[in-house]
């Protein structure tokens, strides 16, 4: 089973390296690298030059990080899609073979599994960890979402049911899985391991102004797709982010 790795990047210089190397290091052998670049101009594509053709990579100008995304899926030539971000990495190099064992031992159309949030000023310093738990349909009205770093997904189901869509600003991906899962109800697996390591990031104001614009997306995720959500639905999902404060790996 080919394994698709796609990022999307803009002006990702301080960490970009790291987050390939991760990638690089993994020890799935059939494993695709894409990255797609916005036309970053602080040294970002010098990097990606670097790899040589350990990678495939565009950098141009797009219309948003949806529209990148798209371009990373239609140039994959993997059965299965993943992505990481550009300041993102892997906890592990073993990511990628879970990932493939748990697709190959229950024939699903999509797994995810959990992912943490370390200090930025210090990676081994883990703030926040988001423990997924077994999937359960019903939990989507209950403010529930698989954390989409940690989410993997046959190429066939973008090209059946479509792919992102390119005028959300923050809840693309929120709309995706909702559709892939919710609505058309694909199979998807939890994988009990953590999958992904993620910067924290944003100040409090800006995290607050996030907050409220993913909040309207997300009511439209629901809309556009002909859902009916309950009354505190997503006045819950970011509510049960709190918890994670408390959990660990």
């Amino acid at each position: 089973m080919k394994i698709s790795i796609i990022t999307v990047s803009f002006n990702s210089a301080a960490t970009i390296r790291q987050t390939i190397e991760s990638v690089l290091a993994q020890d799935y052998p059939a494993l695709e690298y894409i990255v797609v670049d916005g036309a970053s101009k602080d040294g970002t594509v010098e990097i990606l030059k670097s790899f040589g053709d350990k990678i495939k990579f565009i950098s141009e100008p797009d219309k948003g990080i949806y529209d990148a995304m798209n371009k990373g899926v239609k140039m994959a030539t993997g059965e299965v899609i993943g992505t990481i971000g550009g300041d993102d990495f892997y906890p592990n190099n073993q990511v990628i073979s879970n990932v493939a064992k748990t697709f190959l031992q229950y024939q699903t159309d999509a797994i995810y599994g959990d992912i943490q949030f370390i200090n930025p000023d210090d990676i081994y310093t883990i703030v926040r960890y988001w423990k997924s738990g077994e999937y359960s349909r019903e939990n989507w009205l209950n403010g529930w979402m698989p954390p989409h770093p940690s989410f993997y997904i046959k190429k066939a189901a973008f090209e059946k049911y479509g792919y992102f869509v390119t005028d959300f600003t923050c809840s693309g991906d929120y709309e995706f899985m909702l559709r892939m899962l919710y609505k058309k109800h694909l199979t998807v697996q939890y994988l009990p391991l953590t999958l992904m390591t993620m910067r924290n990031g944003g100040t409090s104001t800006a995290s607050l102004k996030h907050r409220y614009r993913a909040n309207m997306e997300d009511r439209r995720a629901w809309r556009i797709n002909n859902l009916k959500p309950h009354w505190y639905t997503l006045w819950m999902k970011p509510l049960s982010k709190i918890a994670q404060l408390f959990k660990k790996g």
